[in-house]
């Protein structure tokens, strides 16, 4: 985005110094290319485990009709990465190390090299709003969406990577939209999401945008790009609309952000655009495809950010046929006044004045930014409008200490309140870079301090049938855990494999000393981190868990696995069987007896049979602990699930594992696996989890996915093995595992 008047900083992410086009003169076009023996190597994989998926044996290593590789793949020929392109024509020159130039015009889903390891599996859930925790939060106006830059433009990992160092967003709850931001000039211009994210946000509800960036020129932009983008055929179709409908289905994400901030055009290229996005909008609309509109580009054809939406970008959100964009982000310009204004516009166009999002710059100042916040979400009348946060990943990226447990604790602050506790918020105090006057980077008027969404937004859930189970894996780790046992040390990432954690973190209800409640990372039963409650209890202590919409039966079945520390304390289950008379008031559980624990004993099962609530429906749970001596607690919740009984049988296992490409070198390998999901009656898997099996029968976790394929890099020779050997297992809702589908690379 551009350089702003209030701060005159740049937000613009793509890579410094990247100026890779320039003038129309110094460019080409996009011929039909003939891959590059990466390419072709890499699309083997991809192609295999599509046929593996499809249910044919995955065999193929070369796209149709490529040319056969003289040479073996190097490891830096398999690793995948997110997908990115320009679209149409390229920059001149040669791209920087680790940069590939693609034409989207060009792209085939037949001939993507990294299709199998890019594709979302999980189907987007359907959500329901529980009354609100906070009076002030409220449900049915603004919303959030959120701008993020989860990595590079380039090389940036389809499926996780050996590292905890990770923006591992887990406040699902308040977010209405998530925009998988980036893009730059010398890389490419147009961003898919990568699996783990669309995943990780479908499991909880969260629709998540692709990013069209049509970079300013002082930043590499070049007008051509813009052109490239709006053309039509010989029909008078806009080609490249079509082709983004077909990577938006085929990825399995859920539409568009189109924000074109090269200047430069007049009105006939933004009447172009218009038509454009009118059409990718009809092409995606029955596939349930959206688009958000940048507030850039105007009527005019050149880029006036207006941070408003007025009669010069109206045309962009709603025209005299209908409907031209869902939504449109408005640019930071905005005040008190535009904001009011641009509401009673979209209420005079019979749009919902919710679909207009305000943007909120977090990049440089996090919870510190000055935001004038009555002019979005007033406590004292109905919320203006919507509001999108500019790179909350602020969150870690501003830490010295950036391990999972501190990065946890600022997120929680971002999005819950100073206090930690949505129910019971800290006081506001003014931050220090408000002036005098009350403006503000990002607005102008009376500003306040951090306004946290738990504050003004109502979580909503997904949790809506049975069976449900939460290990408290937040999608990233120090190892992995099973069964309450390091299976591997190997700090990781992958946010497809991160559990549906509770909205509301954390609501704390004692009439003593409050305890520290935080997701940790030191111990965990399964995934790599649980839900650790430490502190002196001088009264019993009320931690709320999950809302929920489950409906209860004469068989329904709740557990919990937990272990304690230190300090023995008796546990029970609270199970909700209806909702608070109004937001802010206490939820009302029903206890029932967990057992008890002691320090040193271990994890442990604890079953509460819940056929005295069949026929109710379980609003919400929540767990409750007594310290029973005089001694600070320590006390782990590893795992919470609700089932019917008999427990459902193992999952099926996966079929016809093979490892379709690789390439060794001093005594590592880095491999590509496919296999075929498991069919026929058995439920679908919700991940599959891939071992390496060392000659001794140790059983060593290497990763795990949504899809059907994944990527290992270095993974190590044991001794003089003679072969490496992988298993691959299919994991349920309930965390069972399938018994194991094996193959082997041949040393």
């Amino acid at each position: 985005m551009a350089e702003t008047e209030e701060t005159g900083k740049t937000r613009d992410t793509g890579r410094t110094g990247d100026t890779g086009s320039g003038s129309g003169s110094r460019r080409r076009t996009a011929a039909p290319l003939r891959p590059s023996r990466r390419a072709v190597l890499a699309a083997g994989a991809g192609a295999a485990a599509l046929l593996g998926a499809a249910g044919q044996a995955p065999y193929a290593y070369a796209a149709p009709d490529a040319p056969t590789p003289s040479t073996p793949p190097t490891s830096a020929d398999l690793a995948p990465y997110a997908s990115y392109w320009f679209p149409d024509s390229l920059p001149a020159g040669t791209p920087g190390p680790g940069i590939v130039w693609r034409s989207l015009l060009q792209w085939s889903p037949e001939r993507d090299p990294d299709l199998a390891h890019n594709t979302a599996t999980v189907p987007l859930a359907q959500r329901f709003t529980p009354v609100p925790v906070h009076r002030d939060a409220r449900a049915g106006q603004a919303r959030i969406a959120s701008l993020v830059s989860f990595g590079p433009t380039a090389q940036n990992p389809s499926q996780g990577s050996p590292t905890a160092d990770y923006y591992a967003l887990t406040h699902w709850a308040y977010i209405d939209e998530l925009v998988f931001w980036g893009g730059s000039a010398g890389e490419g211009i147009v961003l898919a999401p990568n699996a783990p994210v669309v995943d990780a946000a479908h499991r909880n509800g969260v629709r998540v945008l692709g990013n069209v960036f049509l970079p300013p020129v002082a930043y590499g932009g070049d007008l051509q790009w813009t052109r490239d983008l709006v053309q039509r055929d010989a029909l008078g179709r806009f080609p490249l609309a079509d082709k983004l409908v077909q990577v938006a289905r085929t990825y399995g994400f859920d539409g568009w952000f189109v924000n074109a901030e090269t200047d430069g055009g007049d009105s006939a290229l933004a009447a172009r655009m218009r038509e454009f996005l009118r059409a990718l909008r009809a092409a995606g609309a029955p596939h349930g495809l959206r688009i958000t509109w940048y507030d850039a580009m105007n009527t005019t054809g050149r880029v006036g950010w207006q941070g408003a939406l007025n009669p010069l970008n109206q045309e962009f959100f709603e025209d005299r046929a209908g409907k031209v964009a869902d939504t449109m982000f408005v640019d930071f310009r905005w005040t008190a006044q535009t904001l009011a204004a641009s509401g009673a516009l979209a209420d005079r166009l019979g749009r919902s004045r919710h679909e207009l999002w305000a943007a909120v710059d977090t990049e440089s100042r996090g919870w510190d930014s000055a935001v004038a916040w009555d002019a979005i979400i007033p406590r004292d009348r109905e919320h203006v409008v919507s509001y999108g946060f500019y790179r909350p990943e602020w969150t870690r990226n501003h830490l010295a200490d950036r391990s999972p447990g501190a990065f946890h604790q600022a997120d929680d602050r971002f999005w819950t309140g100073e206090s930690l506790d949505p129910a019971r918020p800290a006081p506001e105090s003014a931050p220090e870079s408000a002036s005098a006057s009350g403006s503000a980077s990002g607005a102008s008027g009376s500003a306040s301090g951090w306004r946290a969404p738990a504050t003004a937004v109502a979580d909503r859930s997904t949790v809506t049938g049975l069976p449900f189970a939460c290990s408290f894996n937040t999608g990233h780790g120090l190892r992995w855990y099973e069964n309450g046992k390091a299976v591997s040390d190997t700090p990781w990432n992958h946010l497809g494999l991160q559990d549906r954690l509770p909205g509301r973190r954390w609501v704390v209800e004692t009439a003593g000393e409050r305890p520290s409640v935080t997701l940790d990372f030191a111990d965990a039963w399964r995934g790599g981190s649980s839900l650790l409650v430490a502190g002196a209890l001088t009264a019993p202590t009320v931690i709320g868990l999950h809302s929920t919409r489950l409906a209860l039966t004469r068989g329904s079945v709740l557990e919990l696995v937990h272990t304690g520390g230190s300090g023995p304390v008796a546990v029970e289950v609270g199970v909700a069987v209806s909702e608070p008379a109004a937001p802010g008031e206490p939820v009302p559980y029903t206890w029932l007896p967990a057992g008890s624990t002691d320090g040193g004993q271990g994890w442990r099962t604890a079953r509460a049979g819940l056929a005295p609530l069949a026929g109710r429906t379980a609003y919400a749970l929540a767990v409750r602990i007594t310290a029973l001596g005089k001694e600070p607690v320590v006390w782990r919740l590893g795992a919470v699930s609700v089932h019917d009984t008999p427990r459902p049988g193992r999952p099926a296992p996966p079929t016809a594992p093979a490892v379709v490409a690789s390439a060794r070198q001093d005594g590592k390998a880095w491999l590509r696996l496919s296999w075929r999901g498991a069919a026929g009656r058995h439920r679908q898997p919700r991940h599959y989890e891939v071992s390496r099996v060392l000659p001794d029968g140790t059983r060593r976790f290497l990763g795990g996915t949504c899809g059907t394929a994944l990527y290992l890099p270095a993974v190590p020779r044991a001794g003089r093995e003679r072969a490496a050997a992988f298993e691959v297992r299919a994991v349920d809702e309930l965390y069972a595992a399938s018994v194991p589908a094996r193959t082997t690379l041949a040393w």
